[in-house]
């Protein structure tokens, strides 16, 4: 474990130890219900009893976050659990990347209702935390159909198959046959800004002879918030004049009105409708019939980098005969444009099987089909390189669709037998992936052919902000697994318990592999138990990294480059070396304790160390000039620069879990307290570069930059604290809740680190009689953000007009880290709302 990871669980266990012996500690009772249902596959595991750590939240400890978003509700509760925010960073805006442990958003796995959820067809290819990866999107679940959510934290890929390397996250829908709930909220921000109206109906139906159907509907819609500062740069052509220590000077109107704030940057505007179904009835005896689905459908529109009206590569002058300026020679947008990103992500499963028992045998066989459909349609914005040709451009385009899909048969069976239990089962899936070009004025260049200008000047090809997909950049791939699994446990000799998985997976694409899992528990006395894990496990290359590609022109020091993401199968990748994706690997540690002190209390401690060979990341931009061989691929190619998916580096993860939960009769009322605490430390032992390259000087300093590491290594919290207490007496219920974010530190251009901070959130809520609660509640209440930033600034500048008097003096228009924001930066989020139970 690391040094400084070791010191701070030391000083951490002595003061909760201190603790321990003149006061209570703490938990919430609502936080954590009995039974396991991942991690183990015996009937009627309890948290306590579990070999490995698990929580539970209940759909109430959710719902009393006062978040809005299933990411968010998470984030609030789990420590472990991270939900980091950026900003101007395309697709990502719409699709944050959820993280369990601080490894990739692809190295968790996530289950609804025990079956492997998809993921979503975005891969994250901007500067953000989880760059290279694709996750799932836990935003497209409604909260209010969700009855709890179980973590795994540790390792499951013998008992899972691919992607569990971090641990398991397990949706379980609600399943009640009656009754029901209409729910809904709205707040803004103290800004005024980021309005949230949510409304949601819960509707159980009791179907035939002890059959049910769960019906679930909700409408969320956020409205845009904007924390941008003031652009210090002249907008417009030969507006300023620099008169020295930086100042530019003005006696244009039109630089003395520009409105400043001219940058989108914080949480996008989101429009989303998503529903879900659960039924199931029973066929005949001991067999029952189920189905569940789920369905969102979210539009969300975020902007892009201010376009002025003095860049004429971005936003261009018409000159009809190569010298004439037409329209009084201003810009095709006359005071500059800022163009938006509009996503439309459709999400839907569907899912059903037959489950029962026969002859002590419980067997489960299931069939699965879900897609997720990301597109994005440009608007407010131009295809300059159409308007240097022609002198006009529409201002708005389809981009193209990205479009994931997963087809999953599987049967397992298990059965407790006279020395404990056995399971054993197989899996097939089939996993497809396409990307869908986008219209011709999206993509195109109109004003070079074959290398040469035919306009008045180079301009940027595609339409701005985000360059459309080409039939060049079209992809229809698939790819089919099979897996067979056995995992059992044996609990004959006493207070010892003894777990064992296999697990064989064969993939079309890569190959085989086989991977197990130790684990075990004792219990040192009647209220101590020592657990502890050791597995093997893996992550197969994901579509998305095998396949995605694009190609953009991007302008470096203002001279145009052709900029692409090649996949490994392309001719480019083929004439450089560059090798196919292979399985990431990995091997997991983990020891804790489980400690009883007394009934309302619950102590947990767990370690863990999880080593990943061959982790795969996207490269940097490999330039022009390294080597002969590479100049020849990429002129071949068309292209300045080229990035790669590659199994380039190895880490190293370490850290610790502390849970305490204790509840108390306080006054007339019930007092839950809990405390959670994660402790997390990256390293990266080593990075590889191809073969073909690896004779090129400081190449892997170029697949892999210093802030691609700093991704992996320092732009999550090292630290997450949540106390929570929740008092309840009569009619009232209040909560209130204290989360800290330890040091981040950002690598863009500069480096800076972040400090720790908490944040506070309260709520209060009041039952009139059986049916009725109303709540009022804030999150993050004393309007806490993070650190100013001092790195990767841009639109920076002082102006002042004709009588030396300020127009504007910024630092830029980042007030704060667009490239990783832990809890985000909106700051106080202040809401009410109303539940009704029938």
């Amino acid at each position: 474990m690391n040094t400084s990871i070791k010191r701070r669980a030391g000083l951490f266990l002595a003061l909760f130890v201190a603790g321990l012996t003149g006061a209570p500690a703490w938990a919430a009772e609502e936080i954590m219900v009995e039974i396991v249902t991942i991690g183990t596959r015996t009937a009627g595991r309890t948290v306590d009893e579990s070999p490995v750590p698990v929580d539970l939240l209940s759909s109430e400890a959710l719902t009393k976050t006062g978040q809005t978003e299933v990411g968010r509700m998470l984030q609030s509760l789990a420590p472990s659990f991270n939900f980091s925010s950026s900003t101007i960073s395309d697709g990502t805006d719409s699709l944050r990347p959820a993280t369990l442990r601080g490894l990739g958003p692809d190295q968790t796995l996530v289950l609804v209702n025990g079956k492997r959820r998809h993921g979503s067809a975005l891969v994250h290819v901007n500067t953000s935390v989880g760059r290279g990866t694709a996750g799932t999107d836990l935003n497209a679940i409604p909260a209010s159909s969700i009855k709890r959510i179980e973590i795994l934290r540790d390792g499951a890929a013998a008992q899972y198959g691919s992607d569990a390397i971090a641990g398991v996250i397990n949706i379980v829908l609600k399943d009640n046959s009656e009754g029901g709930q209409i729910s809904t909220s709205y707040g803004q921000y103290s800004k005024g800004d980021g309005e949230t109206f949510v409304a949601s109906l819960n509707q159980g139906l009791e179907i035939g002879d002890g059959g049910s159907l769960n019906l679930d509907v909700e409408y969320r819609n956020r409205g845009r918030t904007n924390r941008a500062g003031l652009t210090g740069t002249c907008q417009y052509v030969g507006s300023c004049s620099d008169i020295g220590g930086g100042v530019m000077q003005t006696t244009d109107a039109r630089e003395i009105i520009f409105n400043r704030q001219n940058f989108r940057i914080g949480d996008a505007e989101s429009d989303q409708f998503s529903a879900v179904a659960n039924f199931s009835i029973p066929i005949v005896d001991d067999v029952e019939l189920y189905l569940f689905s789920t369905y969102s459908d979210t539009d969300s529109t975020s902007g892009g980098f201010y376009r002025r009206a003095n860049q004429p590569e971005l936003n261009p002058v018409f000159e009809f005969d190569g010298t004439t300026p037409v329209n009084d020679g201003d810009a095709f947008y006359a005071d500059g444009f800022l163009p938006l990103i509009n996503t439309d992500i459709e999400d839907m499963s569907f899912n059903g099987g037959l489950r029962g028992e026969w002859n002590e045998w419980t067997w489960d066989a299931s069939v699965g089909y879900s897609m997720n459909n990301f597109g994005f349609l440009i608007s407010n914005s131009v295809n300059a390189s159409l308007v240097s040709a022609v002198g006009t451009s529409p201002t708005s385009a389809d981009a193209g669709e990205l479009s994931l899909g997963l087809l999953t048969v599987d049967l397992g069976v298990s059965r407790p037998v006279s020395w404990g239990n056995v399971a054993f089962g197989a899996a097939y899936r089939e996993d497809s992936y396409e990307i869908k070009p986008g219209e011709l004025v999206s993509y195109e260049d109109f004003d070079t052919i074959n290398g040469v200008n035919l306009g008045p000047s180079n301009a940027n090809s595609g339409i701005q902000v985000f360059p459309g997909f080409s039939p060049l950049n079209q992809v229809d791939e698939d790819r089919d697994a099979w897996s067979l699994y056995v995992d059992v446990e044996y609990d004959q000799i006493e207070r010892l318990l003894l777990g064992a998985a296999a697990r064989f997976e064969d993939y079309s694409d890569f190959g085989s592999t086989v991977n197990g899992k130790l684990s075990a528990s004792y219990d040192l006395t009647d209220t101590f138990m020592l657990r502890g894990a050791v597995s093997t496990g893996f992550r197969a290359p994901s579509l998305q990294q095998q396949f995605f590609n694009n190609t953009s022109t991007q302008f470096v020091a203002g001279v145009p480059q052709q900029r692409g993401t090649f996949r490994n199968d392309s001719q480019v990748a083929q004439d450089i070396g560059i090798p196919k994706l292979e399985e990431e690997t990995s091997l997991n540690l983990a020891a804790g304790f489980v400690w009883r002190p007394m009934q309302a209390m619950t102590v947990s401690v767990d370690v863990y160390d999880i080593d990943i060979d061959d982790r795969i990341v996207i490269s940097g931009a490999i330039q022009a000039g390294l080597d002969p061989d590479l100049d020849a691929a990429l002129a071949a190619a068309n292209a300045n620069a080229a990035q790669f998916f590659l199994n380039a580096v190895d880490t190293s993860t370490t850290g610790f879990d502390i849970v305490v939960d204790y509840d108390m009769d306080l006054g007339d009322g019930i007092l839950g307290l809990s405390l959670a605490a994660n402790f997390t430390e990256t390293d990266i032992d080593s990075v590889k570069a191809p073969d073909s390259l690896s004779s090129v000087p400081g190449i892997q300093d170029v697949i892999f930059t210093s802030q691609d590491r700093s991704i992996i290594t320092e732009w999550q919290p090292e630290d997450r604290i949540n106390f929570t207490a929740n008092y309840g007496m009569d009619a009232w219920g209040v909560v209130l809740a204290l989360n800290r974010y330890g040091e981040y530190t950002v690598e863009d251009g500069a480096r800076q680190t972040f400090d720790a901070e908490i944040l506070v959130d309260a709520q209060v809520a009041y039952n009139f009689g059986e049916h009725l609660r109303l709540k009022i509640g804030g999150n993050n209440v004393f309007d806490t953000t993070p650190d100013k930033n001092m790195v990767g600034q841009t639109r920076g500048g002082t102006i002042v007009d004709g009588n030396g008097d300020i127009v504007v003096d910024s630092p830029g228009v980042f007030q704060y880290s667009r490239r990783s924001a832990p809890f985000g930066f909106n700051g106080a989020y202040w809401y009410a709302g109303a539940d009704y139970s029938f």
